[in-house]
């Protein structure tokens, strides 16, 4: 039978595909739209799975507040050009959504979770990476909901978010806690939560570098106490100076409103995740071949 070509463009428009398999499912359906579309689905959530395996480092953060709670998500894909996309970005906002109206124990529940539509996060996703080609992830989130407390959230453009809880204060002071976070990636919020393993670890370095200079080991015992004391300024939140005025650690800045931090959550996309070494060329060759 003859597929017109408005049947053929109704098809693209509502599935995202290319035109030759929209016109192969049509003549496959005998011009059923519906079941065109349904066999493409089901077509598509395979190649979804087959494609489960391939790295997905780049991608998006998306963060919500709303009153005492806050959300964000690290979603993931293959390459920028698809995390730049509107398809990917409404997907990131609507897992933002989903986790900032539950509670998900993991990103496996965040999965089960339903979307506006009906569709459970994971199936849409699934259906998102058969339509665009690449492996798509929600890596990972965080959910803060406070009592008493106060919110702040940060967003360095689409690559790196923060949340932070905080005890006083003010919502500006909140925002200027996030973006320190953001911009300076301490480990944690005070020198008590350093892990012993990292104390060790940083103690062993600076013992030996410090046995080099050949003084007596109660001058080395000084140094390597005065190098982990400037390291635990450096990587603690409270430790470090304000990236606003550099002249007053962030432990200054709190105690002038009374206010404490009580946690927070830096995610960079990407973060951990060990990246395929491709070119340029060698990058728009796979996307033509996946096209």
């Amino acid at each position: 039978m003859t597929i017109s070509a408005a049947l053929v463009k109704e098809l693209r428009k509502r599935t995202g595909a290319g035109m030759m398999e929209c016109k192969k499912a049509l003549t496959e359906s005998r011009g059923d739209l519906d079941l065109a579309i349904e066999s493409m689905r089901k077509a598509g959530l395979a190649k979804a799975d087959n494609k489960a395996g391939r790295i997905a480092a780049e991608g998006r953060i998306a963060l919500q507040v709303a009153g005492d709670v806050a959300a964000m998500v690290e979603v993931n894909c293959e390459t920028d050009f698809v995390a730049n996309g509107e398809d990917f970005a409404d997907f990131s906002a609507s897992a933002v959504r989903a986790v900032l109206a539950n509670m998900p124990v993991d990103a496996q529940a965040l999965g089960d979770l339903p979307l506006a539509g009906g569709k459970t996060v994971d199936r849409v996703r699934r259906e998102l990476v058969a339509k665009l080609g690449e492996n798509i992830n929600v890596r990972r989130f965080a959910r803060f909901k406070t009592s008493d407390g106060l919110l702040g959230a940060y967003a360095h453009g689409a690559r790196i978010g923060v949340l932070v809880e905080m005890q006083g204060g003010t919502p500006a002071l909140a925002k200027d806690i996030a973006m320190q976070v953001a911009a300076c990636n301490p480990l944690c919020v005070k020198p008590a939560q350093v892990s012993a393993e990292v104390l060790d670890k940083e103690c062993e370095i600076f013992r030996a570098q410090s046995a080099e200079s050949g003084k007596p080991d109660a001058i080395i015992a000084k140094m390597v106490e005065g190098r982990l004391k400037k390291f635990l300024a450096e990587v603690t939140l409270l430790g470090q100076p304000f990236v606003k005025d550099a002249d007053v650690t962030v432990e200054q800045l709190l105690a002038r409103s009374a206010a404490q931090v009580l946690r927070f959550a830096r995610f960079e996309v990407g973060e951990g995740i060990e990246k395929k070494q491709e070119d340029f060329a060698t990058e728009v060759m796979a996307q033509a071949r996946r096209a």
